[in-house]
């Protein structure tokens, strides 16, 4: 059986550092990748308003069987229902969709600087978490200033910022302001969104430990103290991306995979430019 790994939150709570990503997973197959997964050994699970699959994904979480408490659920509030007031509303529909009570991370999904809501949308996700919805609290793609204003103007630091992150675009300096103010670095499109898979230099880590190259990769994020959430909605895949946790990368594999990060290497939108 696979050993599962969590990363400590500075709140006191804790996430898997594996889990599934489902961004454009139609909600019917959500609900067939979710339950796979959990029945695989996956405790996290990652969703978003904006995904349209919360249903499904609650589904899912149902048709599994496990027990609520020995899950991490995950979604995030959209661009379009940042603001305070339009937070909480937000957060309140995600839950009824996900058919759950509380999730255990919420999300501002991008900081969207041009409409300028999102420190009122932190002051939600606070209060939010004072009432039990959410159990913990965070951002997405959020730049090391964005950070220090929500940080400043409400004293509450988030627990993780979920940005692009792979052995491609390896955000060392972001990296690095995380952890001098203590959040958590989680990684979306961890395998590079698919681009990463036929690289030569994992390619030749791979057969070297007898590994298929995504397993390489989620071990890399592992081993860097990363969060990762795949994604994949074939059964097979997933078990195979889950079973990471009986080798690990050596100095020489890590080296040559840092040599991999390009300043070229972001695949999605950048958050300082993002017009949405």
């Amino acid at each position: 059986m696979n050993s599962q790994l969590r990363i400590p939150l500075h709140d006191g709570k804790s996430i898997p550092q594996v889990g599934l990503g489902v961004w454009q997973t139609p909600p019917d197959v959500a609900v067939s990748a979710v339950k796979a997964a959990i029945e695989a050994g996956y405790r996290h699970i990652d969703t978003a308003a904006i995904y349209e699959n919360e249903a499904g994904v609650g589904e899912g979480v149902r048709a599994s069987g496990a027990a609520r408490d020995d899950l991490f659920i995950t979604t995030k509030v959209w661009n379009a229902d940042q603001g305070f007031d339009a937070t909480v509303k937000a957060a309140t529909a995600s839950l009824k969709r996900l058919g759950l009570d509380h999730v255990d991370l919420y999300l501002i999904h991008w900081p969207a600087p041009n409409k300028g809501l999102f420190v009122e949308s932190w002051r939600a996700l606070i209060r939010l978490q004072e009432e039990g919805k959410v159990r913990s609290i965070g951002v997405s793609n959020f730049e090391t200033e964005h950070l220090d204003r929500i940080i400043g103007e409400t004293g509450v630091t988030p627990v993780i910022n979920q940005i692009e992150l792979h052995p491609r675009f390896q955000q060392t300096a972001l990296r690095r302001a995380h952890a001098a103010r203590g959040i958590a670095t989680q990684s979306w499109s961890p395998l590079g969104q698919g681009t990463l898979l036929a690289n030569p230099a994992i390619e030749r880590v791979a057969a070297k430990h007898g590994r298929t190259p995504a397993q390489v990769i989620i071990r890399w994020h592992i081993d860097n103290g990363l969060i990762a959430i795949p994604k994949s909605v074939t059964a097979s895949r997933i078990v195979q991306n889950f079973d990471v946790f009986g080798f690990a990368l050596d100095a020489e594999d890590l080296a040559t995979i840092a040599l991999l990060d390009a300043a070229d290497g972001r695949i999605g939108p950048n958050p300082m430019t993002a017009g949405f």
